[in-house]
């Protein structure tokens, strides 16, 4: 499954430490603006070793537009996009290559496919991201055009919730070769009612998928989601009046259909699991072994989260709206 959307789909490729990453996105409408600087911003938002909060690894991560695109709009044709790497030093693990280094993936890739990309962990790697931010630039284009934005804040940081402490909570970490994760929140506004479909299609289910399929994110909630098990009845629906709805507990979702109100997710962002402290694992023959992981690894992935989840919202968000537009034939 390295293939994301109905309508509006994107292929992702590419691994940590390989020559570049990608993506093709197929069934973007045409004309809509699309050029290599509309995207970087983006992928800035992304990109490691900004500051000492974050992985020192220099990537660029410059875009670069291969097709779908002529005098800067799109052509409804499939846009292929590059994203080469150049700040790869994948001997640092060389001592990784038959252990199984605890919270990743290395173990299940190796049990699954019975080889797998040791370097940063292959395909399993956060950098693959960079391909989803790539293609949500793309997403965001053609959301502007129906009126929806998309914003995204920090709520926690290793369960403080003070803004003005978040970058100690990280350096704090750090400092001691340990990691921490946090609470994300993202907002859309502007969406129409109507996006999303009964049953198995419904657009809460979807973007608890989205947010999901992103590596480092362990839970989300939709409105409410798990205060809502602590109220009662009274307390979560959301009153009607003829304005609109009073409260939005439901996260702007009913039955798995947008009601025009703001939709509202939480996302947890679990620590990185690369860190320095001694661990217990195994290696591919079985045996019990210690490891300290060497390397360019973020203490907190929290910070970089934020546009990648906001950009695989995008990518619901415009997959729903080009279905709805089928169904109701505008």
């Amino acid at each position: 499954m390295n293939t994301f959307g109905r309508l509006f789909s994107c292929t992702t490729f590419g691994e940590s430490h390989g020559p570049a990453l990608g993506v093709v996105v197929d069934g973007c409408p045409p004309g809509i603006p699309l050029t290599e600087d509309l995207i970087q911003p983006y992928m800035e938002r992304r990109r490691p070793g900004r500051d000492s909060t974050m992985s020192p690894r220099a990537e660029p991560d410059h875009v670069e537009i291969l097709s779908g695109v002529f005098e800067g709009r799109t052509t409804g044709m499939p846009i292929a996009i590059l994203i080469p790497s150049v700040a790869q030093r994948s001997g640092d693990y060389d001592s990784l290559r038959s252990v199984f280094r605890p919270g990743h993936a290395d173990y299940t890739y190796h049990l699954k496919y019975g080889h797998r990309d040791h370097r940063g962990g292959g395909r399993s790697s956060g950098r693959e991201t960079a391909a989803r931010v790539a293609a949500g630039a793309v997403a965001f284009q053609c959301l502007f055009n129906q009126g929806i934005s998309i914003r995204s804040r920090i709520l926690e940081i290793h369960g403080n919730s003070n803004p003005d402490q978040f970058e100690e909570e990280i350096l704090v970490a750090k400092e001691r070769g340990d990691s921490v994760g946090g609470i994300i929140e993202l907002f859309a506004e502007g969406c129409p009612t109507g996006l999303g479909d009964p049953v198995f299609g419904k657009l809460d289910a979807a973007i608890a998928g989205a947010m999901m399929g992103i590596g480092s994110i362990k839970g989300v909630e939709i409105g409410e989601g798990f205060a809502a098990a602590r109220m009662s009845g009274s307390e979560h629906n959301d009153p009607m009046q003829k304005s609109g709805f009073a409260t939005n507990h439901a996260g702007g979702i009913l039955g798995g259909i947008s009601n025009g109100d703001p939709i509202v997710i939480r996302c947890a962002v679990k620590p990185t699991p690369s860190i320095s402290l001694p661990q217990q694992t195994i290696n591919s023959e079985g045996e019990e072994v210690e490891i300290s992981i060497r390397g360019r690894h973020d203490p907190c992935i929290v910070p970089r989260v934020l546009v990648v989840a906001e950009c695989m919202l995008a990518l619901v968000l415009i997959d729903a709206v080009l279905m709805q537009k089928r169904f109701t034939g505008f």
